[in-house]
């Protein structure tokens, strides 16, 4: 080519279009949007369900459940051996030595 053909060639500037027809517009915009929206969405959650307030016998409640669980936990030989004793020996598999 001779370089005074591209020099006198008419420039033709390319059509841009609408801004929102732009991928990597939606791409730096999407971005900040997407952080407005969760930080909306927390904002409505933490208005419409705030936490429940906390009861002022709430050690005394801990105690109890620490007990309740105690005692489950003393019956659990016992729940095994009623499940060993219910279990029909015809499905167990042999005895090892």
């Amino acid at each position: 080519m001779n370089p005074t053909t591209l020099a006198s060639a008419p420039r033709v500037e390319p059509s841009s279009g609408p801004w929102w027809r732009h991928p990597l517009m939606w791409m730096v915009v999407g971005g900040p949007a997407a952080v407005v929206v969760a930080g909306l969405a927390t904002l409505w959650l933490a208005v419409h369900s705030p936490d429940p307030v906390i009861e002022a016998d709430y050690y005394r409640r801990g105690i109890e459940i620490n007990r309740t669980l105690e005692a489950q936990r003393a019956l659990t030989p016992a729940q095994q051996a009623r499940n060993h004793v219910t279990t029909p020996t015809r499905n167990l598999p042999p005895a090892q030595p």
